[in-house]
Protein backbone atom coordinates (compact mmCIF):
# COMPACT_ATOMS: atom_id res chain seq x y z
CA UNK A 1 0.00 0.00 0.00
CA UNK A 2 2.84 2.36 0.81
CA UNK A 3 4.42 1.78 -2.61
CA UNK A 4 1.12 2.63 -4.31
CA UNK A 5 0.81 5.87 -2.34
CA UNK A 6 4.39 6.79 -3.21
CA UNK A 7 3.68 6.23 -6.90
CA UNK A 8 0.53 8.34 -6.70
CA UNK A 9 2.46 11.13 -4.97
CA UNK A 10 5.18 11.00 -7.65
CA UNK A 11 2.51 11.07 -10.37
CA UNK A 12 0.88 14.12 -8.77
CA UNK A 13 4.26 15.85 -8.57
CA UNK A 14 5.05 15.16 -12.21
CA UNK A 15 1.64 16.43 -13.34
CA UNK A 16 1.86 19.55 -11.15
CA UNK A 17 5.41 20.20 -12.37
CA UNK A 18 4.28 19.86 -15.98
CA UNK A 19 1.50 22.37 -15.45
CA UNK A 20 3.93 24.84 -13.86
CA UNK A 21 6.40 24.45 -16.75
CA UNK A 22 3.61 24.91 -19.29
CA UNK A 23 2.43 28.08 -17.52
CA UNK A 24 5.99 29.46 -17.51
CA UNK A 25 6.40 28.74 -21.21
CA UNK A 26 3.11 30.48 -22.06
CA UNK A 27 4.11 33.45 -19.89
CA UNK A 28 7.51 33.62 -21.56
CA UNK A 29 5.95 33.58 -25.02
CA UNK A 30 3.53 36.34 -24.01
CA UNK A 31 6.39 38.51 -22.69
CA UNK A 32 8.42 37.88 -25.86
CA UNK A 33 5.49 38.85 -28.09
CA UNK A 34 4.76 41.94 -25.98
CA UNK A 35 8.35 43.12 -26.28
CA UNK A 36 8.31 42.60 -30.04
CA UNK A 37 5.00 44.45 -30.33
CA UNK A 38 3.17 41.46 -31.80
CA UNK A 39 0.96 40.49 -28.86
CA UNK A 40 -2.12 42.16 -30.36
CA UNK A 41 -1.53 40.37 -33.67
CA UNK A 42 -1.22 37.03 -31.87
CA UNK A 43 -4.44 37.74 -29.98
CA UNK A 44 -6.26 38.39 -33.26
CA UNK A 45 -5.10 35.04 -34.63
CA UNK A 46 -5.84 33.11 -31.43
CA UNK A 47 -9.22 34.66 -30.65
CA UNK A 48 -11.32 32.59 -33.14
CA UNK A 49 -9.67 29.35 -31.98
CA UNK A 50 -10.28 30.15 -28.32
CA UNK A 51 -13.91 31.04 -28.99
CA UNK A 52 -14.46 27.80 -30.92
CA UNK A 53 -12.86 25.76 -28.13
CA UNK A 54 -15.07 27.44 -25.52
CA UNK A 55 -18.19 26.81 -27.62
CA UNK A 56 -17.24 23.15 -28.01
CA UNK A 57 -16.60 22.79 -24.26
CA UNK A 58 -19.94 24.45 -23.46
CA UNK A 59 -21.74 22.10 -25.87
CA UNK A 60 -20.09 19.07 -24.29
CA UNK A 61 -21.13 20.22 -20.82
CA UNK A 62 -24.72 20.82 -21.94
CA UNK A 63 -24.96 17.43 -23.67
CA UNK A 64 -23.34 15.45 -20.88
CA UNK A 65 -19.82 14.59 -22.04
CA UNK A 66 -19.75 10.85 -21.46
CA UNK A 67 -23.33 9.95 -22.25
CA UNK A 68 -24.06 7.29 -24.89
CA UNK A 69 -21.14 7.89 -27.20
CA UNK A 70 -19.79 5.38 -29.68
CA UNK A 71 -16.09 4.97 -30.33
CA UNK A 72 -16.29 7.07 -33.48
CA UNK A 73 -17.71 10.04 -31.53
CA UNK A 74 -21.28 9.80 -32.85
CA UNK A 75 -24.30 9.08 -30.71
Amino acid sequence: METYLNLMLIRFGVIAGGIVVLALVVFGIAVFLKRRGRLDEARRYADPAVRAALRMAARRLEDGAGRDRRRDGRR
